[in-house]
């Protein structure tokens, strides 16, 4: 089963990381972690991440990945990027995304009358790609699976590993990387924060970003559904 995940510049590190750590020990697995010309890109966090394959030679995907971040502004405007997610989406056996990733599979025609989630902070603009809002923290419609922000990805990642080879190799899975979530407090989410920290972290980064997500799906070429 060949599972690619789709860079790009600015993507958010985690997004990437955690659902690659446990998807890859999806028996008979390969991974291929693909950029535009097989180059570097560089994660939210400053790390230079080296793929394996460019979108060129990249093999059929079984299991699509798109995981999400702020270089999603730039990616869903890049015409190679929309298509080369459209023609791997449109055969593979799975088709999913993390965070705002989402929306490249939407750009790309794959969230057309889908039930789907994002980040919170985002959430509202997934009519403009064709996608009903489903408030979880991963949601599966059909082939099609998406998670919500950042952290989500693992538990997406152990879902379809579960969906794939059963829930006793998803189970092993979880009990190898010791994925045990105890956070020291709760608010992980805008229902269990408290309503400083919700106000103070939209004002500081999400309305801005929310803003900006919505120009770019907007000016950046690709006919949008609801737009």
């Amino acid at each position: 089963m060949n599972i690619v995940f789709v860079l790009f510049d600015n993507v958010t590190q985690l997004d990437f990381a955690g659902p690659v750590q446990f998807l890859s020990r999806l028996p008979g697995s390969t991974v291929q972690i693909v950029s535009k010309d097989g180059g570097p890109v560089t994660t939210d966090c400053g790390f230079s991440i080296l793929p394996n394959a460019s979108f060129a030679d990249c093999g059929p995907a079984d299991i699509l990945c798109v995981p999400g971040g702020h270089g999603v502004r730039q990616a869903v405007g890049d015409a190679a990027l929309v298509e080369f997610v459209r023609q791997q989406g449109a055969q593979a056996k799975w088709v999913t995304s993390v965070c705002t990733g989402a929306f490249i599979l939407g750009v790309a025609g794959l969230l057309q009358g889908r039930q789907a989630t994002c980040h919170w902070a985002y959430t509202q603009l997934l009519p403009l790609v064709g996608a009903t809002h489903k408030a979880a923290r991963v949601v599966r419609d059909g082939n099609v699976v998406t998670a919500g922000g950042v952290t989500s990805g693992i538990d997406f990642a152990l879902e379809l590993i579960a969906l794939i080879a059963g829930e006793d190799v998803a189970r092993t899975v979880q009990l190898s990387l010791e994925y045990d979530p105890a956070p020291p407090f709760e608010g992980g989410t805008p229902e269990t924060t408290s309503p400083d920290i919700l106000h103070n972290l939209r004002a500081r980064v999400y309305d801005k970003a929310a803003v900006q997500l919505e120009e770019a799906l907007r000016d950046g070429g690709v006919k949008l559904t609801g737009a």
